[in-house]
């Protein structure tokens, strides 16, 4: 079961940096766009010197991975370089087709809907292009800053001085783009990678307690409670899941108990390296 979410989660990683990868050179590249962080560098070395996109992102996200692992997880960092690889393997594929355009909002729109979705695939499954990405992870993990804002940020202050390559109508168009990505990622995380927390109270805890967990694995907490009116003792159970496992929790609770008290939240973030054991 872990091999397998595991291999899922390096296929996933590979597929956004190839996704990533045909942003930059279909639609970013020939228009003439730039990019924020390391990837914003590559194509302005790439437009003033020429210099292969795949090689400076190659050299310049081993460094920042360098710098990464002092602050991040030893997994985060390996996956982060499984898609600095492929990112670099996929921006060496010579380009079949070079889109031109007279109406510049076309590639803008389309690399930021492709660079939304590619680090939404990466970072939902738990690796970065490194770049600024491993800085919006390290704001995010001591800051609790979204990863998509706090990346954004990084690469704003590479796309900004870029007006100078790039003009001022290109590089108001990069702020376009990054926004549009930066926002992107922030929903595919929200949506994808979101958790929720489930409060239940009922007068089928010890029940449902068992239900949870036999038939679902769900990790579950009792957590001791009693009503003011009534002054009654009344366990609530408390969980955590991810919107799928919700639509299977809502309805076995309700077989079990329709009149049971259900809330359920939003959760931004989980912490635990073992959150089965914790709750």
């Amino acid at each position: 079961m872990f091999k397998s979410k595991s291999l899922q989660s390096l296929f996933l990683i590979a597929l956004g940096s190839l996704i990533y990868a045909i942003a930059i050179n279909y639609f970013l590249i020939p228009t003439k766009l730039g990019e924020g962080g390391v990837t914003g560098l590559t194509t302005i070395a790439y437009y003033t010197l020429k210099i292969p996109p795949y090689l400076t992102n190659f050299i310049l996200n081993g460094f920042l991975l360098l710098v990464g692992y002092r602050f991040l997880d030893r997994r985060t960092i390996i996956r982060s370089i499984w898609a600095v690889i492929w990112l670099s393997i996929f921006l060496k594929i010579p380009v079949f087709y070079t889109y031109h355009t007279t109406e510049t909002i076309i590639p803008t729109l389309a690399g930021g809907v492709l660079t939304g979705v590619a680090m939404g695939l990466i970072l939902n499954a738990g690796g970065s292009i490194a770049g600024s990405t491993i800085l919006g992870r390290i704001f995010n993990k001591y800051f609790g800053m979204q990863i998509g804002s706090a990346t954004l940020f990084f690469d704003l202050a590479v796309a900004i001085p870029s007006v100078l390559i790039i003009g001022f109508q290109n590089m108001l168009l990069t702020v376009l783009e990054l926004y549009l990505s930066a926002q992107l990622t922030n929903i595919f995380l929200s949506r994808f990678g979101s958790k929720k927390s489930i409060n239940i109270i009922s007068n089928q805890t010890n029940l449902i307690s068992q239900k949870l967990s036999a038939e679902l694995h769900q990790g579950i907490t009792l957590i001791k409670a009693s009503g003011y009116y009534s002054q009654t003792e009344r366990p609530i159970i408390y969980l955590i899941c991810s919107s799928k496992q919700l639509a299977e929790i809502i309805p076995l609770i309700r077989e079990i108990d329709p009149q049971a008290l259900i809330v359920v939240d939003n959760i931004r973030s989980v912490r635990a390296e073992e959150l089965y054991r914790l709750l």
